[in-house]
């Protein structure tokens, strides 16, 4: 008869631990609602990071042809004037010099405009992000590393620049 008292507390004892794993236990179908709520959410973020991504290829398009127009746009006048110099170029050879040398300074300020400054500068000293050496000559009452003359001037400055400007420079005497 003991066995069968032992028995009984036995399965109370079981009974209990049943309940109490079922109550601390959480709900499966929570668990997995909440998993699909934020599977959708996941889904749809990348969802919604495709379409940003795919809108912003087409307004980039858009704004690159939008910008070679406008560019182009500001080119146009050069062209015509150009044209005209040749239209005229049997006629005083002093006017068509002078038409050519208005016409490279109308396309010096288009480049000013779109952000590039014109280098040319002699006498200022050497500068590595805007001067590009290609010959050195030896001039005694002038500072080492002095523009003394500009072969090929440089448009734009030192994080936009289209090319730097080619220049000799000096140096004393040995």
């Amino acid at each position: 008869m003991d066995r069968s008292a032992d028995h009984s507390t036995t399965e109370q004892a079981t009974d209990r631990t049943d309940t109490d794993q079922t109550e601390t236990r959480p709900d499966h179908t929570d668990t997995e609602a909440k998993l699909a709520r934020l599977e959708d959410r996941w889904r749809r973020a990348l969802a919604d990071l495709d379409n940003l991504r795919k809108r912003y290829a087409k307004d980039l398009d858009r704004e690159r042809a939008a910008e070679t127009a406008r560019v182009s746009a500001a080119w146009l006048p050069v062209l015509d004037n150009l044209e005209l110099a040749l239209a005229h170029a049997d006629s005083d050879p002093q006017a068509v010099v002078e038409g050519v040398k208005a016409i490279r300074d109308q396309a010096v300020q288009i480049l000013s405009r779109l952000g590039f400054e014109r280098h040319d500068e002699v006498g200022v000293p050497f500068t590595p992000e805007l001067h590009e050496v290609v010959s050195v000559v030896t001039q005694p009452d002038l500072p080492s590393g002095t523009v003394i003359e500009v072969l090929r001037p440089g448009y734009g400055e030192n994080g936009q620049q289209l090319r730097p400007a080619t220049v000799v420079v000096s140096r004393p005497e040995e």
